[in-house]
This record gives structure tokens, sequence and C-alpha cells, in this order.
């Protein structure tokens, strides 16, 4: 199928994706700080990655469905935006309960009121996200779309240094100006929380404002299949219409999902256990100083993150270039080397500011899974079915995480003697054999 699509300018392709910066600040306020929220309401070490469960099961059922439904979504208001519309003020609304489950005690236990607002808060930003990756797909030609996803990978970058520094950021603009928390709260992680959600609303709606969606007639116009109708999801069941999609998709999606698999199995232990492996591994000097530990090893985790979030989006910048001269085959498996060499060097570590250096490999790692798994497979799909096999492909990052978050507690407790950080090594490792799966992987020139 030749792609007839207009290039875009620079400024339309950043204002398409500025969203991404609100959506990141929602996710990274919540891998920053959900360890440390769920453990200051009384949740154990080995019951903690089922907390984390919500997101990869509502990812999971969430954007096949809104993938389904907004390829068929024709109205004024356009195809995607409703959906990233609605998605913005559910998110809002999730990231600034998220943070006082404690206050729900009188009438519910704070960790079933933490994992019923984490899953509601999952489910609304993916209700955002879905559609607007969708709409990239959607907007951009094929020459455009190592430039598109890598633009989109730059602002994801910029929205999780903003969530992971945030806490940081306020408390110590508190504790230097006397001003900050007291109008926002009292306490850094809630005021983060409030602050990430009225810049989530601004970022999304701003993309929402700028980006006018093609109409499906001049979607078929830029194909040389426009005489194919679209489907509607009238027509079909939606069970019956994914199922059907599932099972006839792309080689290239099969393929880059066992490379999602791993890839995001290693991301998922970091997220849920940097926190307690670097208290136990660094921080911790006698047992009664757990609780401290864990408080600075949150706030030093939020740094760190910050950081390789930083370099993920300043490596964005050169993906395209790197991409263009190597391949998107040899710079995603080169990448995903460096991100398993550095989660291995994160157990020979004892000095928290030497921590920093692994982070580098991490961050151009998540940069490249940000990027090119996207920028490979949405060259491979119809406009018509943009959404739903984007929303399909999420299945190889959300059934990883379910796997772990089942698994990786008592891997922890039966193999490791509850110390995390063998769990951080056994990441590096996953990251590794991801990396060396893109060895088969064929790819379209």
């Amino acid at each position: 199928m030749h792609d007839l699509k207009p290039s875009l300018r620079l400024g339309q392709i950043i204002n398409m994706n500025i969203g991404f910066i609100g959506v990141q600040i929602g996710f990274a306020l919540q891998n920053s700080n959900a360890s440390r929220i769920l453990q200051a309401n009384g949740a154990d070490l080995e019951h903690l990655p089922l907390f984390w469960l919500a997101a990869p099961l509502t990812g999971m059922l969430i954007q096949p469905i809104v993938g389904h439904y907004s390829d068929g979504t024709w109205g004024r208001f356009g195809r995607r935006r409703p959906y990233i519309f609605i998605g913005a003020i559910l998110t809002a609304l999730a990231l600034c309960l998220m943070p006082n489950i404690g206050g729900f005690q009188p009438y519910a236990s704070a960790l079933l009121m933490g994992a019923i607002i984490f899953t509601f808060a999952d489910a609304a930003i993916n209700v955002a996200m879905e559609p607007m990756r969708a709409m990239v797909g959607d907007k951009l030609p094929s020459g455009q779309k190592n430039l598109g996803f890598s633009i989109q990978t730059v602002l994801i970058g910029v929205g999780a240094v903003i969530g992971s520094w945030l806490p940081y950021g306020l408390q110590t603009l508190s504790d230097q100006t006397g001003w900050g928390l007291a109008e926002l709260g009292g306490d850094a992680v809630a005021a983060a929380f409030y602050v990430g959600a009225l810049l989530l609303l601004l970022t999304l709606f701003w993309s929402i404002w700028t980006t006018r969606e093609y109409t499906p007639q001049q979607l078929h116009a830029f194909h040389e299949d426009q005489g194919r109708p679209l489907i509607s999801v009238a027509k079909r069941g939606l069970i019956a219409s994914l199922w059907t999609d599932f099972k006839h998709m792309p080689q290239i999606m099969r393929d880059l999902g066992w490379v999602q698999f791993f890839s995001w199995f290693a991301l998922f232990i970091m997220w849920v256990y940097m926190t307690p492996a670097l208290a136990e591994h660094i921080y911790r000097q006698r047992p009664e100083d757990y609780p401290n530990a864990i408080a600075a090893a949150g706030n030093w985790v939020g740094v760190l993150f910050g950081v390789y979030s930083a370099v993920s989006a300043v490596y964005a910048l050169f993906l395209p270039a790197i991409a263009n001269r190597w391949g998107r085959k040899l710079t995603h498996g080169i990448s995903l080397l460096l991100g398993g060499i550095s989660f291995l060097a994160l157990y020979f570590i004892q000095d928290p500011i030497f921590l920093l250096i692994p982070m580098l490999g991490i961050g151009i790692a998540w940069g490249s899974i940000l990027a090119m798994p996207y920028a490979m497979l949405s060259d491979s799909l119809t406009t018509e079915k943009m959404g739903t096999y984007l929303g399909l492909f999420n299945f190889f990052i959300t059934l990883p995480q379910i796997i772990c978050g089942f698994t990786a507690g008592w891997i922890i407790k039966y193999l490791f003697d509850n110390q995390p950080m063998y769990a951080i090594a056994l990441a590096g490792i996953l990251m590794v054999l991801a990396s060396l799966l893109m060895i088969r992987f064929k790819e379209n020139k």
C-alpha cells in the first residue's frame, strides 16, 4: 500500500504529540511513588507487585476496546479526539485521589481503595493514550514515522522528568523559600499529584485543540486502496472482531511481541522493586532503619527515574538519524543491550551517586522502546485498523507485567531470600535476552 499522506511541519508534529508530556507526568508520578504510598498504608514486599497489576490489566482490556471503537468513530469532533478528552478528565481526577487513599479509611481499607483508585487511574490514562498513538499513525506518512515517534519519545521523556522530580522539587522549593506545600496541601507527594493533574489537562487539551484529524474521505484518498470501505464497528461484534484481528495480526507484530515481552517484564521489575531494592542494598544499616531507608530510597529513585527519562528524551532526538543509518532493527537491538548491561551494573554499586551512571544505558533502552517498535509496526498497518492493532499490540506489554505481578513476589521470597536487588539483576538478564531476539527479526525495507 503506497502512502500518499502529505508531510507535516515540525510544529504540527510537536503539537500533535504535546499531550504525551501530560500522559507521562501521570505515569511517572505513579511509577515513582506508588510503592511508597502503598507501603506507607500497610502493603508488604511480597504482595506489593499485586497492586501494580492494575496498570497492565486495564491496559490489556481498555486499549484494544478503545482502539477498536475509535477506528469507527467519525463525528464533528474527530476520530480520536473525543476519547483523548474524556481520558484527560478522568485521569486528572484519579491523580488527585491517588495520594489520599489513607483518607478513605473510615469507609474502606486504605489498600483496597488504593487498588481501586490505581485501577481507575490506569483505565483513564489508557483511554487518553491509545488514541493519541493512533492519531500519530493516522496523520504521519511513512517517511515521517521515525521522526514522529522520536518526537513523541522526546516529549514522553520531558513529561517523565517533570513527573519524577515534582515531589523532590516541591519539597526543595518549600524548604528554601517557605512557599509551595502549605498552599498545596502540606505534603510534597500529594502536591506533586495535584500539579501533575493540572499539567496533564493543559497538555492534552493543547493537542486536541491544535490537531485536526483527516476525514474518512481524505484518508482513503491518501491510499491506493481507496475503493475499500471503512470497517464499521456496528457491523461486527466487538469480541468477534478483535479475535479475528488478533488471529490475522501481521508477522512483524508477532516477532516484535517476544521482544516486547522480555523488555517490559524487565521494566515492570524496575518500577515495582527499585525503591525497596535500594533501601535494602544501600540505605538500610539496621532493621529498625527500614522506614527511613524506604523514604530516602524513594526520594532518590524519583531522581534516578527522572535522569533515565531525560536521557531517553535526548537520545530520541538522535534516533531518526541513527535508525535511518543503521536500520530500526540494529538500533533497537543495541539500545536494549545497553539497557540490560546497565540493569546488571546496579547490583555492583554501593554509592547512591554512582547509580546515575547506569541510568544512561537504561534511558537509551527506554527511549528506543518507546519509539522503535511503534515505528516498525505502524508501517505494516492499514489506516482502517491502526487503532485496533496498536491496542492489540499492547498485549505484548501488559501480559509480561501481569505474569511478573503474580510471580515476582514468590520469586523474591523463595528464590532470592527477600533480596529485591536480585530481581533488578534478573531484569538485566531479560533485557539482554530481548536484545538478542532482535537478531531473528525481519525488518521491512
